[in-house]
């Protein structure tokens, strides 16, 4: 399966991302089949942040391609994909993640805290 991803670039404290179709088994920094744009947190212009190839994304999107939820939200954001259609999943989602919190949590168990 393809997915439509995001692969780290730039260097320390300094982040660049690459907006890639790639295999879904391949490392985050794998061999991707289309580069499809890209992704600059740190440029000051919001105009230079985000810049995405359209056609080629509809296009591997038409071929079953898959993106990942941050890219799902980007492609959201350009109307690429139904927005209301992708909030409604992540809403269910983010209420399923609760639910096993709270049931794991009255079982007994408590999940360790991130550090």
């Amino acid at each position: 399966m393809v997915r439509i991803r995001m692969k780290r670039m730039g260097r320390p404290h300094r982040p660049f991302y690459r907006i890639s179709a790639i295999e879904k088994a391949s490392r985050r920094d794998g061999a991707v089949l289309e580069n499809l744009g890209f992704y600059d947190p740190m440029a000051t212009d919001e105009a230079k942040q985000l810049r995405i190839d359209e056609e080629r994304v509809k296009f591997w999107l038409g071929r079953g391609a898959q993106p990942s939820d941050t890219m799902m939200d980007v492609l959201a954001k350009r109307n690429l994909v139904d927005a209301a259609k992708w909030k409604t999943y992540r809403d269910i989602k983010i209420k399923a993640r609760k639910a096993r919190a709270e049931a794991l949590a009255a079982a007994g168990g408590e999940k360790k805290d991130k550090k």
